[in-house]
Parts: structure tokens; sequence; C-alpha cells
């Protein structure tokens, strides 16, 4: 099941990746290297750092066929999904909450230290959506996007606290994936972010 979900959290990913190929007039190829990157980028560089090679989007093709699948859709039907990206939306903070849980996860069986799990959950969340946008000259989202890489790292802490604790792993990723999601959804709704600090008088 939880192979399922990472697979639906790879597409969704993987259509915002597509999407942000078609904004920077990319070619067909364009887009779908952006899909790919942005579906499993955050897990490869997971996998690279934990020394967890060859990455597992390597070993199940699933995973790559998943961000082709996302290309081809926003490709062939661009204007339908466009229309219906508030749904889009729903489906990547779920699998934002999900990528976080499972990443953090991964840390924590590797054996890192609660920064380091902190970390992992954080990367894979949010690290394919920075590669997207260094590659198209863009400062990443997750720099000033409301409560996105934020949620993600709330959700890893709480999962650091779960496994403290002795809870079992599905508790570890329901709660944390939930919580990662609930967090998103009301930055979604509410513009939600950390506090910003005012810039410097230019005087100074």
């Amino acid at each position: 099941m939880l192979t399922v979900l990472d697979l639906v959290g790879t597409f969704v990913f993987a259509l915002s990746g597509a999407f942000k190929g078609v904004r920077n007039q990319l070619d067909w190829l364009g887009i779908a290297v952006l899909a790919v990157l942005t579906g499993v980028g955050g897990g490869l560089i997971r996998d690279v750092l934990l020394g967890d090679t060859p990455p597992a989007v390597f070993r199940d093709e699933r995973f790559f066929l998943a961000c082709l699948a996302g290309a081809v859709a926003v490709i062939v039907a661009a204007r339908p999904i466009a229309a219906r990206w508030n749904r889009v939306m729903v489906a990547d903070a779920l699998g934002l909450g999900l990528f976080a849980a499972l990443g953090a996860l991964k840390g924590a069986q590797a054996g890192l230290g609660p920064l380091g799990v902190v970390m992992m959950g954080s990367l894979t969340a949010v690290g394919g959506g920075v590669i997207r946008d260094v590659l198209v000259g863009e400062r990443p989202a997750v720099l000033d996007r409301g409560f996105y890489a934020t949620a993600a790292v709330i959700g890893s802490v709480l999962l650091v606290g779960l496994d403290a604790l002795g809870a079992e792993v599905p508790v570890q990723i329901g709660v944390a994936a939930v919580a990662t999601s609930a967090l998103r959804f009301r930055a979604m709704l509410t513009s939600m972010h950390l506090p910003r600090p005012s810039p410097p008088d230019a005087s100074l």
C-alpha cells in the first residue's frame, strides 16, 4: 500500500515539474526531464546521502514510469489539468506528507540522529522541487512558499518523537504524514507562513 501511495505522490510531483517546463517553454524532452527530477529528485538525494545505492528509483522503474506518465499527461492535457489545479495541489499536499514521513523513517532506520532524520524527511519531500526551480533559473519555491518546507520539517520532527516513544512504524508514518499534509492544507487556505523580517533601511 505504501508503494502505491509513493507512486501516486511521485506522479503528482512530476505533474508540477512538467507544468513548470510548459510555463518555461521547454520542449518535450525538457518537460520530461523536469518531471522526472521533480518526482524522484528528493528520494534520489536521500538514498545517495544514506549510501543506499543504487537508489531505490533505479531498482524500481515504476517510479520513472510514474514521472513519465505525469509528463505525458501535461503534454497531452495541460489545459484540463490546469483547470483542476486545486485538486492537483491537494494531492501535492498529500504527497508532501507521505514523502516527508517515508524519508524520515528511512533516515531513522539507517541509524541517523534526530537532526539527520529530520533532514532526510525534509530533503525527500522538497528536494525534487528545489532541483526543478534551479534548473529553470528561479528561486526555489520552498524558500518563500507558505509552510511547504516548514510542514515537512515539522512532520519529520513528529516522527522522531514518536520513534523515541517506541510507537509502531505505521503510527509513526500516519501521524507524520497527516500532520505534514494538514499544515500544508492550512497554509493553502490561509496563506500561513513563518514570520518574515523587514528589509534593512536602505540608508544603513
